[in-house]
């Protein structure tokens, strides 16, 4: 992997994938354009006008069961920038039984 770049992966097919909600409340279609370790660009069916995208999960499989945390970075026209979040070190550490 280089170091001083990010690779990034850009598909020659754009992925289907699935925007929603950390509480559930909306999801929107959309596809996956390219994607890097800490981020993609997705390209979204339909408007996002008010939508809470401070913090939301990118699906991609239609049951949910793989999924990024994301956060908005950024909006041009109907491309969306999201960035990967990562949770802590210490949230990923599972409890001793006790």
């Amino acid at each position: 992997m280089l170091k001083d770049k990010e690779q990034r992966l850009t598909f020659e097919y754009p992925l289907p994938a699935h925007m929603m909600a950390i509480d559930g409340t909306w999801r929107r279609s959309c596809v996956l354009k390219n994607v890097s370790e800490t981020d993609a660009t997705l390209q979204v069916d339909g408007s996002i006008e008010g939508l809470a995208l401070k913090e939301f999960f990118l699906l991609f499989s239609t049951v949910g069961l793989t999924y990024r945390r994301c956060e908005l970075g950024g909006v041009k026209g109907d491309e969306v920038k999201v960035t990967f979040l990562r949770q802590s070190a210490k949230a990923r550490t599972p409890k001793a039984p006790t």
